[in-house]
């Protein structure tokens, strides 16, 4: 187990550096200045100079990332060129905003997903196997954008049983917090408010998820454990759970964690589209401004994020099959 975890670590340290290396060029080779946008296009050669030192972006590329790289090692992202601010604060204090985004889109796509493709694996060619797959189809192919765009219309304007846009001032923590006092109304305003968001951002994870536990399933079905079991005389429910289910989640655990990244990528989106003040929206902001601390800094924390909830998975495969060994 610990040469595997130092397997795991040092993976993640090339992993992390390749992404820094991807981004920084990405970022920098792309066309504007950020010094332009920033003092406007009547800044004249000597205040725009000036600011480029002050900066480091007189450097050339190469030392600029030396000295990104070994400030990034000290836990310093450098200075945001847009808000003059530590790039690292603004990316912590947009984060658990995103995260809460990304939890209640979890917390709605994968146990929907799980038992729809469930129930239309054991009523495979039913109506409602053709309803699971055409659904599942439907969440794959329609654009997040544009479903944000439609729930907003159908929800918000038309019935009005949503709000629309914006978050409430208390953070998801704060409202469980206070609902542990006996204070449940600020959590009902922040699920009223991230309802929209989250489902919006779930669908799509809802079709993949659900036409692979359909196929995971008719798979497990057929083997002869399941068979046995059910010679045995053993109840239908504690062959679905304890026998078939067990197993066929493996392949499903994880493509949730490969997807992961995805539905925190999809954030940016959704925040855009519902103005919710998360990290998506602020390096979607840093993109259109050029600021390069900023980018480069949301880009390796979620990658970071990314590789330790794989590793997360990784043990949790020996939960659902002993036979695994690392």
């Amino acid at each position: 187990m610990r040469r595997y975890l130092l397997k795991r670590m040092v993976h993640l340290i090339f992993v992390l550096i390749i992404v820094s290396v991807v981004i920084f060029a990405m970022i920098h080779l792309a066309p504007g200045d950020p010094l332009i946008v920033l003092l406007g296009e009547r800044a004249t050669t000597e205040q725009i100079e000036i600011m480029r030192r002050a900066y480091g972006l007189d450097k050339p590329l190469y030392v600029q990332y030396l000295i990104f790289m070994k400030n990034t090692l000290e836990g310093n992202f450098g200075l945001s060129i847009r808000h003059g601010v530590s790039a690292g604060s603004l990316i912590f204090e947009r984060l658990p905003v995103t995260l809460e985004l990304v939890v209640a889109s979890l917390i709605i796509a994968v146990p929907l997903s799980i038992l729809t493709g469930v129930i239309a694996a054991l009523r495979q060619n039913s109506w409602w196997d053709y309803f699971a797959s055409l659904f599942s189809l439907f969440g794959l192919s329609i654009p997040s954008f544009w479903i944000g765009i439609m729930l907003i219309l159908l929800l918000g304007v038309f019935l009005e049983w949503f709000p629309v846009m914006g978050r409430p001032e208390w953070s998801l923590w704060e409202a469980v917090g206070r609902c542990l006092h006996g204070e449940w109304r600020p959590l009902g305003i922040f699920l009223h408010h991230l309802f929209l968001p989250g489902l919006t951002n779930a669908l799509w994870m809802v079709g993949l998820v659900t036409r692979l536990t359909r196929t995971s399933m008719l798979e497990v079905l057929n083997e002869d454990y399941v068979r046995t079991a059910r010679g045995k005389g053993l109840r239908e429910f504690w062959v679905i759970s304890k026998h078939a289910l067990k197993n066929a989640m493996i392949p499903v655990i994880t493509v949730i964690a490969i997807q992961f990244g995805s539905v925190l990528s999809g954030a940016v989106i959704t925040e855009t589209v519902f103005s919710w003040p998360g990290m998506g929206r602020l390096m979607v902001d840093s993109v259109y401004n050029r600021d390069y601390p900023v980018v480069q800094a949301g880009v390796i924390i979620c990658a970071f994020l990314f590789a330790v909830v794989n590793l997360i998975v990784d043990f949790l495969y020996t939960l659902l099959d002993p036979r695994i060994k690392y």
